[in-house]
């Protein structure tokens, strides 16, 4: 699930949208991967979003962003994306959001806020590339690899 991600700069508590501009740092990209097996079945979505490796976030972080940037995010070598949209289409805009959030509790120099996924979330396999892109950013690409062996060796 690609998404844009806001990197806070500065303090930021009950901001307005438009003191909230000022409080972002700056923009990457995530791609906010969810267990959705595990999203059904439990009442908190912890384990459906904790996994390693499941929020990469980069390559770079960027201090300003075209609203009409398109986020797209494409799986394997398929030329078509699995999702698509302009930053200008999101249902919450990165100030409102913000001030939004602000309202609720203190947010600080190097907190990640994620925007938000457009239309097109769907399954991954093991040995699925996966590839998001934000123009004005670049792209973020991972593979979906199954979860090592946690197994300990005892050495006395």
């Amino acid at each position: 699930e690609g998404e844009l991600a806001l990197v806070i700069g500065d303090y930021c508590l009950d901001c307005t949208p438009d003191e909230a501009q000022s409080k972002i740092w700056g923009y990457t990209i995530a791609n906010d991967v969810t267990a959705r097996d595990l999203q059904k079945r439990d009442p908190q979505w912890t384990r459906a979003k904790g996994f390693n490796s499941f929020c990469p976030l980069g390559p770079w972080i960027v201090r300003e962003l075209s609203a009409g940037a398109k986020l797209q995010t494409f799986l394997n070598d398929n030329p078509e994306p699995v999702q698509s949209a302009l930053i200008s289409q999101m249902v919450f805009p990165p100030d409102v959001l913000v001030s939004y959030i602000s309202q609720v509790m203190t947010l600080v120099p190097g907190d990640v806020i994620l925007t938000g996924t457009p239309k097109g979330v769907g399954p991954m396999e093991v040995g699925d590339r996966v590839r998001v892109e934000i123009e004005g950013i670049g792209q973020l690409e991972n593979t979906v690899i199954s979860r090592p062996s946690q197994a300990k060796s005892k050495e006395d």
